[in-house]
């Protein structure tokens, strides 16, 4: 065999061991994100059931304030607390004026 590719051809498995080595690595840090993804996943899906149940939402809310009056207008100030702290969040991360 030529010496050129005997060389190409080594290079390339000790390549290919390094490149699985790396997969192996990869797949052991991954495991625990798997659970965070798959909370966030569920987060997501909750979100979007709200978006397109907002009657449901509304009833929510409206049982609330009727219910518990005081503990509505507390949740509504947190709400609104977290609100304007997520909106200064993302305007000095997108680096907007």
């Amino acid at each position: 065999m030529n010496p050129k590719l005997l060389k190409l051809a080594t290079r390339h498995g000790v390549l290919q061991a390094r490149i699985d080595e790396q997969r192996r690595i990869l797949a052991r840090h991954v495991v625990p994100l798997e659970a965070a993804f798959a909370k966030g996943d569920s987060v997501l899906k909750g979100v979007d059931w709200l978006k397109h149940h907002p009657l449901a939402v509304g009833v929510a809310v409206a049982a609330a304030v009727v219910a518990r009056p005081r503990r509505a207008v507390r949740w509504v100030q947190r709400a609104f607390f977290l609100w304007r702290g997520w909106k200064a969040i993302r305007k000095s991360l997108t680096g907007a004026s």
